[in-house]
């Protein structure tokens, strides 16, 4: 299995930067694209700032429900953003993923975005934090599958915005 442990993904969009930067800091964008195809997302709090915290709820079409929340920490607009994610209880309180308690329980995420000709390549590279042995390499065995996953929540990103223009 591969040492490497962070997950890294790039993706380039047909919008610029500031547009995208908002689709990813403003609750009316943010609930029409984030999260797994077929699920609503609801934002119950958003504060983008250092410390603020974006907490929502995922619903699938079967009514399984996922909470979960990003704690901000750095905030460059429009270029960066830096925050932790994890699931979440309804009361924001941290808690194991709902699909293994491997997982780790925080992953701090670092978001670049940098234009060029009106389009948007953006970089979301995640990492455990304070995980054990146990943790990374569940994450790692998880590259793929996260890759699958963020791909479709960022093709709904591009359809998004798309529909906007």
């Amino acid at each position: 299995m591969s040492n490497i442990v962070d997950l890294i993904i790039t993706r380039t969009i047909q919008a610029p930067r500031e547009i995208v930067f908002q689709a990813f800091t403003r609750a009316e964008h943010l609930k029409h694209w984030w999260g797994p195809k077929g699920w609503v997302m609801d934002v119950s709090q958003m504060e983008v700032r250092p410390g603020g915290i974006c907490h929502y709820r995922l619903q699938s079409a079967e009514g399984h429900v996922m909470w979960a929340k990003f704690v901000y920490s750095e905030i460059s607009t429009p270029e960066k953003l830096v925050y932790i994610s994890s699931f979440s209880d309804e009361d924001g309180r941290t808690v194991r993923a709902p699909f293994s308690p491997a997982f780790p329980l925080e992953v701090l995420n670092t978001l670049t975005l940098t234009e060029l000709d009106g389009r948007t390549t953006f970089t979301l590279h995640g990492e455990p934090v304070s995980a054990t042995e146990e943790e990374l390499e569940f994450f790692r065995s998880m590259h793929e599958s996260m890759q699958m996953g963020f791909g479709g929540t960022f093709d709904q990103l591009a359809e998004y915005l798309a529909s906007k223009r």
